[in-house]
């Protein structure tokens, strides 16, 4: 009898562990948005920011990187050149030459007294190679792992930070989707090394960066980082219009879906999306046909055959049905892994960080995201959306239907547990 009262307590146990970390926001939307005003209304950009997200700055100035070849030098070259502070923040770093490489870059600034805070998510990290934490530390760097595995969190375990943000001096930041692994150099050149985007920022702008960094690293370790070294004065640095939309479980989680369901439902002309993982909710599914329905392209770009998750692939995949019959264009990248989050809503928005298009990043990552309102910037995005297609192959409604009977099967299996992917 006691061994049954035992083993009911432990399966108890377990059950509300595993139902606390399936738990999303209280608060969410739960209605369509209808279309009210286009992005370029100044009542658009009004809203974004003081009802959705922290206010838009003016006067700054983002320069996109394609790519482990231009992204990594950028962002070693800006590690190498900080004087005071380094702030980073990314969910993947795992051994291999890159890692290595900002390793050492790290660890070489602290020993000459800058300040390093290096916060790498728990599982995202869990490769990494024990001499390389042992270096950095050793170093000097304050690194931290967000959400370790202890039984007092055990509840939180489905909440990882998968924001990418690294800040210098408090005057440089990046922000996008790149990890510090082996397959994100190179150029896309083959399926071994993935294709990506990745954005410095110079202006106004990076202090929100610094702050969406400041949010984790408090929750980790409960000290606050201010002051001139961290928050300088920013002066313009260019002529683009930007903020840092952030998302967690914790707080704010659902900005991150509001900010999306509101700018599909401001379209009026065209909508590029470029997603690595791309399992909508309900309310994203009818935001995007309504679009359709008032005349706006809608063009979606996702991984082809070299997705690293075949299961999202399939969840993904299944409702691709009622998109393709109102002709939204699903394009499939050929060459590799496509790992690029960017969204073009008009040529007027570009909204580009670390946010995949999902349940999971909308409700239980943390995320950044980083929106900029400048029509040559988005022009700019749009050719390099554009030359991506050029590498891809549409998607059709006919080959939809015509998808292997296994597939379907295996469909309906994960379906369920899309939010989770």
């Amino acid at each position: 009898m006691a061994w049954t009262i035992a083993l009911t307590a432990a399966v108890t146990v377990l059950a509300v562990v595993l139902a606390m970390n399936f738990i999303t926001p209280e608060k969410k939307i739960e209605r369509r948005i209808e279309h009210r005003h286009a992005i370029a209304d100044p009542q658009f950009q009004r809203e974004m920011s003081v009802l959705l997200g922290p206010a838009i700055l003016p006067g700054n100035q983002v320069t996109a990187y394609q790519n482990g070849d231009e992204i990594f030098p950028a962002m070693l070259d800006a590690i190498e050149a900080a004087r005071g502070t380094i702030t980073f923040e990314t969910y993947i770093y795992w051994s291999g030459e890159i890692g290595r490489k900002f390793a050492d870059a790290l660890s070489e600034r602290a020993r000459n007294g800058v300040a390093v805070h290096l916060l790498v998510d728990w599982v995202g990290s869990i490769k990494m190679d024990e001499s390389m934490l042992r270096q950095m530390e050793d170093a000097g760097v304050l690194l931290e792992h967000y959400r370790p595995l202890h039984w007092y969190n055990l509840g939180r375990m489905n909440n990882r930070t998968h924001r990418k943000l690294l800040v210098v001096d408090g005057r440089v930041g990046f922000t996008g989707g790149v990890g510090i692994a082996d397959q994100w150099t190179g150029h896309a050149q083959d399926p071994d090394h993935w294709r990506e985007a990745h954005f410095r920022i110079e202006g106004p702008a990076v202090a929100q960066i610094q702050a969406a960094f400041n949010d984790n690293w408090i929750k980790t370790t409960g000290t606050l980082l201010n002051g001139p070294a961290y928050f300088p004065p920013l002066e313009p640095a260019g002529e683009m219009p930007a903020h840092l939309f952030i998302a967690s479980p914790a707080g704010g989680s659902e900005s991150m879906h509001l900010m999306y369901l509101t700018s599909i439902a401001a379209a009026e002309h065209s909508i590029d999306l470029a997603a690595s993982y791309f399992v909508p909710d309900e309310l994203i599914v009818k935001a995007l046909l309504a679009a359709r329905r008032r005349g706006v392209r809608v063009r979606v770009l996702l991984p082809g055959e070299h997705i690293d998750s075949e299961t999202v692939r399939l969840s993904s995949k299944s409702g691709w049905g009622e998109l393709l019959q109102a002709g939204i264009e699903i394009h499939e990248y050929v060459p590799t892994m496509l790992h690029v989050k960017l969204l073009i809503v008009d040529r007027e928005l570009v909204s580009m960080g670390s946010t995949n298009f999902d349940i999971r990043s909308f409700r239980l990552n943390d995320e950044a995201s980083l929106n900029v309102y400048h029509h040559g910037f988005a022009q700019a995005m749009t050719a390099v959306f554009e030359d991506d297609l050029e590498h891809a192959k549409q998607y059709s409604y006919a080959m939809w239907e015509r998808r292997p009977l296994r597939e379907k099967l295996a469909e309906k299996f994960v379906r369920p547990i899309r939010s989770q992917l």
